[in-house]
């Protein structure tokens, strides 16, 4: 029984003419049969794994995946940076202008959108299905190469899945780099996934997930990391950049933990929680907050002020703990105008727990500031009196001594 396969040297059946170069999403189908033709006991269904050695390959045929157990492998995820490349008048001169590695482009011709889907019905849910270790590169995003637009998805998991894992991959100029639907157990690891529109989008719901040691960085369209309806999900250690809409953006979702990432931002709105989010954990972050200074880039942001908040949340019981928040940002940049930046605001909810955090700013800022509708937030040594701003009452306040 065959179960590692090369898709440099895989033969499609009836289509001799085929090749990865021309079109790997192909040539993965067709593996994709042949696996599961060989595998029909219902006892014995070890899966296979795919290779996709160093190389150029175009898909223009979407690859549906609706086995587990399955490994798509690359040797080398292959990022670089298209947005430089595409703002920058003369190339003539560099090494090379696209990414490397096992590196396949999407190019779809077949209607669809999406590189791989990974979809089934019925029981059990898909398990264990991973990428591992290549690139998908959208190539352009049309006229306008700064729009993070282009209808293009990497990887898309359109189905209950369990124990996937999506580890040291590269995405690159993908309106949606990968999105994952209804996922248990869940690990995104050691990725390098950045210049797309949104890069880790976890929608419907989702239990016990983690998204750790990343390199991410969305467009300022998008989301770095967005989560809906999770329990446990695990944020931590992550070194995410600019320029997405937001840097870790929860919804609805409970017992969550952002721990240990660094997050650098040219917008307010870093880690933002929508909905009533409760019991999360923000903790031993580092937070920098700087003006876009990139020329190409300057006419774009996100459209929230410096009032919003470098935290902003929406919920009970949430703790705010140890983190760092440096905020370099020039008078003159602040927006509205002539107003003091907030670093966290608490917009609603009940018993949110702030507490040691530390904010280094050139300029005047409001540390910590309670929305009208709060009530019974701990606020301890997380900012001076004069740094305090609470809209009612119902609180308790130690400032840093």
């Amino acid at each position: 029984m065959t179960t590692v396969y090369d898709v440099t040297t895989w033969s499609v059946p009836g289509n001799p003419s085929a090749s990865p170069y021309n079109d790997i999403g192909l040539v993965i189908n067709s593996i994709i049969a042949d696996i599961k033709s060989q595998q029909t006991s219902q006892a014995s269904k070890p899966g296979g794994v795919i290779y996709i050695p160093p190389g150029d390959y175009s898909l223009k045929t979407r690859v549906n995946i609706d086995v587990s157990f399955l490994t798509i492998r690359g040797s080398g995820h292959g990022f670089t940076s298209l947005s430089i490349r595409y703002n920058t008048s003369d190339t003539s001169s560099w090494h090379e202008i696209n990414p490397g590695g096992s590196r396949i482009r999407v190019e779809n011709t077949d209607g669809n959108a999406e590189a791989f889907r990974v979809y089934r019905t019925g029981d059990p849910r898909l398990s264990a299905v991973v990428f591992q270790n290549f690139c998908l590169d959208g190539v352009s995003f049309g006229t306008n190469q700064n729009s993070y637009v282009n209808g293009k998805t990497g990887i898309l998991f359109d189905s209950a899945n369990d124990s996937c894992r999506i580890e040291g991959m590269g995405m690159v100029y993908l309106e949606h780099g990968l999105v994952v639907r209804d996922t248990d157990a869940l690990s995104v690891s050691d990725n390098f996934l950045a210049e797309c529109g949104n890069c880790v989008e976890l929608v419907g719901s989702g239990q016990a997930s983690k998204v750790t040691n990343n390199h991410i960085g969305a467009g300022y369209v998008g989301f770095s990391i967005f989560a809906e309806n999770h329990v446990g999900l695990l944020v931590a250690g992550n070194n995410i950049f600019p320029r997405g809409n937001s840097m870790v953006h929860v919804k609805t979702s409970t017992r969550c933990s952002i721990t240990a990432n660094r997050l650098h931002a040219f917008y307010p709105g870093m880690v933002v929680f929508e909905g009533v989010c409760s019991e999360n954990l923000i903790s031993s972050n580092h937070f920098l907050r700087q003006p876009e200074p990139w020329g190409p880039m300057q006419p774009y942001n996100n459209g929230l002020d410096d009032l919003y908040g470098l935290v902003h949340v929406y919920g009970n019981s949430n703790t705010i703990t140890a983190n760092h928040f440096t905020y370099d940002v020039p008078s003159s940049a602040i927006t509205p105008a002539g107003q003091t930046p907030t670093i966290i605001l608490v917009s609603s909810g009940s018993n949110n727990y702030i507490a040691a955090n530390n904010t280094a700013s050139a300029v005047p800022v409001m540390t910590v500031v309670l929305d009208s509708s709060t009530t019974g937030t701990k606020v301890l040594d997380s900012g001076t009196q004069a740094q305090f701003q609470p809209y009612q009452s119902t609180y308790s306040f130690r400032a840093t001594p």
